[in-house]
């Protein structure tokens, strides 16, 4: 899967690199990241069980594979979430994603970079809507310059 100019690569059970389509690799992390947090021995349920000692690198993968497919939604179909009227959302979830991978520092910032011009925009204290919603006018034209310009 490629999102502008970076090719991104889904890695099997045994390390093994594989080129995919965005439409695979979309399924391999939602398929992965099921598995994960519905996995009792990763994130358990039951009060006094403990957490894996991986914990932590299993929740810095599934953010890094998220935010791969957010890069993609946002490179391939902004338009389609324009036309839908979904912008406000999509740029709501993804304020809210990038603070909190960058407030518990999950996902290494050299991997975010992609999409800076976008966080910028969405996450600036002088973008138009002063709670990072994404709602505002000046929010969305900035998400679509961002697409536009790649």
């Amino acid at each position: 899967m490629a999102v502008c100019n970076t090719q991104y690569y889904w890695y099997d059970e045994r390390g093994k690199k594989i080129k995919c389509t965005a439409p695979q690799y979309v399924d391999f992390v939602m398929s992965s990241v099921q598995k994960l947090v519905t996995d009792e021995d990763v994130f358990p349920t039951k009060y006094g069980k403990e957490f894996p000692n991986s914990f932590e690198s299993l929740v810095k993968k599934i953010c890094k594979y998220l935010f791969h497919v957010l890069a993609h939604i946002y490179s391939s179909h902004f338009k389609e979430t324009l036309a839908l009227e979904l912008h406000g959302h999509l740029n709501t979830l993804y304020t809210h994603f990038i603070l909190f991978i960058r407030e518990f520092n999950l996902v290494d910032p050299k991997e975010t970079t992609i999409m800076d011009d976008l966080t910028e925009v969405l996450c600036s204290s002088s973008g138009s809507s002063s709670n990072g919603s994404g709602n505002g006018s000046s929010n969305s034209a900035g998400a679509q310059n961002h697409v536009k310009e790649r």
